[in-house]
């Protein structure tokens, strides 16, 4: 067990290292602002904690299976989650949306249903969430 994680973190840390060398990647302005993490946290909450997006992230780290809707196809679904995602994404400000994301992400580790290669997926499309929802910042870096 201690080796997975041991594997994992390293994943982690050279997909970040990848990311962060070829990409401008966008901290949040709350890291250094006591009062805007504040008011970013309210804002994460009152948008459930971006639910939206913890599913859709949910979702593409795993493969399709039986848990999909029977009564809609899987791009279907996914399509409308990221559609209600972004719309969460959107009613929260600009400098709070990767703390939101990364909000996101933490949730879905600590619910423990995802290791190694999904959270690995997960991960990488969670950096990119901002830009398929077309909002700024493009990218984040995801810290877990």
């Amino acid at each position: 067990m201690a080796k997975l994680t041991i594997l994992v973190a390293a994943l982690v840390a050279l997909l970040t290292l990848a990311h962060a060398t070829s990409t401008t990647i966008t901290n949040t302005e709350a890291e250094d602002n006591p009062r805007q993490q504040q008011r970013c946290r309210q804002q994460i909450q009152r948008q459930q904690n971006l639910r939206n997006c913890q599913r859709y992230l949910q979702q593409q780290g795993k493969e399709y299976d039986d848990a999909m809707s029977n009564d809609q196809n899987p791009q279907q679904q996914q399509q409308k989650q990221l559609r209600q995602c972004c719309q969460q994404l959107k009613n929260v400000d600009e400098q709070c949306r990767c703390e939101g994301v990364n909000e996101a992400v933490r949730r879905q580790k600590e619910q423990g249903k995802m290791q190694g290669e999904e959270m690995r997926k997960m991960m990488q499309q969670a950096e990119n969430l901002p830009s398929r929802c077309n909002l700024s910042p493009q990218q984040c870096q995801i810290s877990i």
